[in-house]
């Protein structure tokens, strides 16, 4: 490790910080592969103090990890950057649920880069859960019928509702941007990491249903393993500073805003890291149900 690194873990089970360098597109060599190891290991590791960074240099940075995403695959991306989606918070949204970002599509991002602009005085924490320790958790018995299951994911489901719950007109008009084209992807339950061969679990919000079976076996199935990833046990919080920057792998976690700030703003920006097609352990991988979204998943950098 450089001198000048240094790697502190936050929680027992996942979250690091890393300190001693300056984040941007012109990393070296060494040291990336010291916080890409550091990721795959932590699952979410957390950059203080990058003050420096603008839009430029949060997607020359994100690059270095990968080809990147468009910015959403239905959401328009911030103006004048093709590959930053605005979390602008003072619109009243909501979105304080556990999920995997863009599991509705067959290529989920492999990894997110997310940097913050204003803050709440206090709250407006992020949380986030190890999908791999969750698994590892489960009673052996339980993880082989796990293994042999696959859910649909889509974003064609009630989520404007919730993330609007107290505006009506702004949730219509929400619910028409997000699923202006639907998107439902078949994925199974626990995929293999295609880096480490760590098996995880592939669910959060966006899976809706588990395949072949009816609706309320299907959504006693999610809950049960949805409480298993979300252990407090499982996850990290960071409260976080303008300046900061968290990069997760999206392959091995879930994660959900705390909406306890009321109306003080939160204001962050995304860019993620095109991924891959999930395998399940039997070697099966994620099916198109609906929806192409080669255009969100190809190189837009």
């Amino acid at each position: 490790m450089s001198d000048d690194l240094h790697i502190s873990p936050v929680a027992g089970r996942i979250g690091a910080t890393v300190s001693g360098v300056k984040l941007g597109g012109d990393l070296d060599g060494a040291t990336l592969k010291e916080i890409r190891n550091a990721l795959l290991r932590y699952k979410v590791i957390f950059f203080r103090g990058q003050d420096h960074l603008d839009a430029e240099g949060q997607v020359a940075f994100a690059g270095l990890l990968g080809p990147l995403t468009t910015a959403h695959p239905t959401v328009p991306s911030l103006d004048g950057h093709r590959n930053i989606l605005d979390l602008d918070y003072r619109s009243g949204q909501k979105v304080d649920r556990w999920h995997t970002d863009v599991t509705f599509v067959d290529r989920p991002p492999q990894a997110s880069v997310l940097r913050a602009i204003e803050v709440p005085s206090a709250g407006g924490d992020t949380l986030w859960a190890n999908t791999v320790a969750a698994y590892l958790d489960l009673p052996a018995e339980l993880r082989e019928l796990v293994e042999r299951l696959r859910a649909v994911h889509t974003n064609a489901y009630d989520y404007a509702r919730i993330a609007f719950a107290d505006d009506p007109e702004r949730a219509k008009a929400h619910a028409e941007v997000f699923a202006s084209t639907v998107y439902e992807t078949e994925h199974p339950v626990v995929r293999v990491h295609p880096e480490t061969g760590e098996r995880s679990i592939l669910l959060g919000d966006f899976a809706r249903r588990i395949a072949g079976h009816p609706s309320d076996v299907s959504e006693a199935v999610i809950r049960l393993i949805q409480q298993q990833v979300t252990k407090v046990e499982n996850t990290v919080r960071w409260h976080w500073a303008p300046g900061d920057v968290a990069v997760w792998d999206n392959r091995a976690t879930q994660h959900r805003v705390i909406h306890d700030f009321g109306a003080q703003p939160r204001r962050l920006q995304r860019v993620t890291v095109a991924g891959d097609v999930p395998v399940g352990v039997d070697g099966r991988p994620s099916t198109v149900l609906r929806g192409d979204a080669a255009e969100y998943s190809e190189v837009a950098a």
